[in-house]
């Protein structure tokens, strides 16, 4: 290795080593003196408070209490994790609820610091999406909030704290959501949500941001977190303490996955077991092909139809080719054989992937590609913010600085988004669903619906969507460590503003 290599190497591991001391320093503020956007806060017009409001009348109550709290959570292999969760357990406590029903989430924080819910997918009124200093302010230790809304759209959604989301979701503050249809398709309806964890090492320490550093040089966009995580988890457990799923020879159930981690994963399924149904709440059609292996982005959420095809023990397991991939692994075994060990069991070859853009929507937002009113093009980067160290940028700007998506209502909106740097972005739009035209430049024959759109480096989306749910709404990565280092904007609807506050009284951190 030559001189030059070397000095290369030392000078990005000097400073990796700089931006965590400056991390873990007093003077990192997490933009807490920062303001949102004059378009946004200027008080003209009509508070997001007053739009979209929504009533019970004769619709059938679903009532649920959440209690936000720090918990010693048994991980699995003899580990264990201090944990926030809501109702004390890691996913919290699943929430179910039939189309058309008034969901009312009581929220008690009993946590040192605030924190709040985002419904993750769920289109809502612009007051109830939990970020705070946008839509609420966050909710103070020993307070209380109550959010209210109408769960119309029949799917898979999560939940999870919005609150310094990078901290809040990595310690366990998430858990999953079902709004089911009013007549049900699968008699067994399962979900399954996937995290990792930072058990035997510090998410940020100095080795693993010079790794992430370097390895941000290697082109497989997941450098930083693979070196920030060394435990994968199925619903808040590791390895052999996995709750198998139990069917019986021939049944096929729906099986509902959610990643609410930081990195992507690629589950394996025994071959031809399953088929994608839905992505992102969408029910998707298409052929499906010789697919066994499901890729799922950082917040996305994919729903499989999936048989078991023998009365021998099956598992869908992570792909063997990631580090720390052995421990996350379904066991699928029968009543007979539920006790049988299955961690020695070979994962299956894999074949296809299918994706969050494999398979067309059956439902599209727009028949014909519309003609836009509103054009905003983004462009993903990572670089050095000045007196912050590390940044995650939008169009060369960090949130609360980033250019906001300015629409009126009505408008029809076109987004091009590129990613120019050399992570990947799961990029997640609030309050509204988009529809996947092309990507690289070739229209899509069967286009996509989602709030989630996975960019990785060098590739290029183009999205439309319909400004039909006034308010002031995020879109941002969902990677939240990219996010809560600046890849955050704001659709900003003419004639509304937000009375809230980033920072301030009530700390606020979307």
């Amino acid at each position: 290795m030559n001189r030059k290599i070397i000095g290369s190497i030392m000078i990005i591991i000097l400073l990796g080593i700089g931006v965590v001391m400056f991390f873990n320093s007093p003077l990192y503020n997490n933009n807490n003196t920062q303001s949102l956007p004059d378009g946004v806060t200027e008080g003209e017009g009509t508070s997001i408070m007053e739009v979209g409001n929504q009533e019970a009348g004769d619709r059938p109550v679903k009532t649920f209490n959440l209690t936000a709290q720090e918990t010693e959570w048994e991980i699995g292999n003899g580990e264990t994790v201090n944990a926030w969760t809501y109702n004390g357990t890691v996913p919290g406590e699943p929430l179910r609820v039939t189309e058309g029903e008034y969901v009312r989430i009581n929220l008690k924080n009993e946590l040192e610091v605030p924190v709040t819910i985002h419904w993750h997918g769920v289109l809502l009124p612009n007051k109830m999406d939990g970020v705070p200093g946008l839509t609420q302010n966050s909710v103070q230790p020993g307070e209380s909030f109550t959010y209210e809304y109408i769960a119309d759209d029949a799917g898979t959604y999560w939940y999870h704290s919005h609150q310094h989301s990078s901290k809040q979701v990595d310690k366990g503050l998430y858990g999953s959501l079902v709004i089911e249809e009013k007549e049900k398709e699968y008699e067994q309806d399962e979900f399954f949500i996937l995290d990792e964890w930072a058990v035997n090492q510090e998410k940020r320490d100095l080795s693993n941001m010079g790794g992430m550093m370097m390895g941000g040089m290697s082109g497989d966009g997941e450098a930083d977190t693979k070196q920030m995580y060394d435990t994968f988890t199925v619903n808040g457990k590791t390895g052999e303490a996995i709750e198998p799923l139990v069917m019986e020879e021939g049944e096929t159930a729906r099986l509902r996955f959610v990643n609410a981690g930081f990195q992507q994963h690629q589950l394996v399924f025994p071959k031809g077991s399953m088929k994608v149904i839905a992505n992102d709440a969408e029910k998707v059609n298409g052929e499906q092909g010789s697919t066994n292996v499901m890729e799922i982005a950082p917040g996305e959420r994919i729903d499989v139809e999936f048989t078991k095809q023998t009365r021998d023990a099956a598992v869908i397991a992570q792909k063997t080719d990631v580090e720390n991939a052995e421990d996350m692994r379904i066991p699928v075994v029968t009543k007979e054989n539920a006790d049988n060990p299955t961690s020695d069991m070979d994962v299956a070859a894999s074949t296809d992937i299918a994706n969050g853009v494999s398979y067309g929507s059956e439902k599209l937002l727009f028949e014909e590609t519309p003609d836009p009113d509103v054009t905003y093009n983004m462009d993903l980067s990572m670089g050095m913010n000045m007196g912050q160290g590390m940044a995650f940028q939008i169009n060369n700007e960090i949130f609360p600085d980033t250019p906001p998506i300015q629409v009126k209502e009505g408008d029809i909106v076109k987004v091009n988004i590129t990613n120019s740097g050399r992570m990947n972005h799961p990029m997640h739009l609030h309050g509204h669903r988009f529809q996947v035209a092309s990507k690289n430049g070739s229209a899509y024959e069967n286009p996509i619906v989602k709030d989630l759109i996975h960019v990785k480096p060098g590739e290029e989306y183009t999205i439309y969507f319909e400004a039909n749910n006034k308010g002031e709404w995020l879109f941002h990565c969902h990677d939240n460590n990219h996010a809560d280092r600046g890849m955050v904007t704001i659709v900003d609807y003419q004639g509304v503003y937000s009375p809230f506050e980033i920072g301030e009284k009530y700390d606020n951190q979307p």
